[in-house]
């Protein structure tokens, strides 16, 4: 059993550090910023680890971009539900298309309206300069984008026959 945790611990920080280290690729698409790594690790993570590792890790590397100036405050609601929402619905179902989904869910709509009160009370932003869904487009934007990532590169892996093998690594 010790052994379990010490594998999953070290595949969620090695695709933490992925986290972070993506957060510098991005691209701007329709006046959002478009970082669709996070969203590619929270699906590796739902699928691989669980749902409780997927929010341990996002929530990590949130903490580390803000820490190492990388990121906002707005990289822990988004990340962090949407990780736990796609980690669950795969856990219950194993469908990838539903976990997909989840993950955009998780991410852009509820992820973007808790961004809202984080960003009046954490950030110091008026509330009359923003509205309450005014995240939600350019999270949609990202995890849309992470999501097919994620998604192409799952199925490469089941077709290959790697997921398996990962799946009894991580058992053993």
């Amino acid at each position: 059993m010790k052994k379990l945790n010490v594998r999953k611990m070290t595949l969620a920080a090695l695709l933490c550090a992925i986290a972070v280290v993506g957060s510098m690729f991005s691209f701007p698409v329709a006046g959002s910023k478009c970082a669709p790594v996070q969203h590619m690790v929270n699906l590796l993570c739902a699928v691989l680890l669980g749902p409780w590792y997927g929010f341990g890790a996002a929530f990590v590397a949130s903490l580390i971009r803000n820490l190492l100036g990388l990121g906002s405050l707005m990289a822990f609601p988004g990340s962090m539900l949407g990780a736990l929402l796609c980690g669950l619905i795969y856990y219950k179902t194993k469908n990838l298309p539903a976990t997909l989904i989840g993950e955009v869910f998780g991410t852009g709509v509820l992820g973007g309206l808790c961004a809202y009160p984080v960003a009046i009370l954490l950030m110091g932003k008026s509330a009359s300069d923003i509205a309450f869904y005014a995240y939600i487009v350019p999270f949609l934007i990202s995890t849309v984008a992470g999501s097919i990532l994620a998604g192409v590169l799952i199925y490469a892996l089941k077709k290959a026959g790697a997921l398996d093998r990962m799946y009894a690594t991580l058992e053993r």
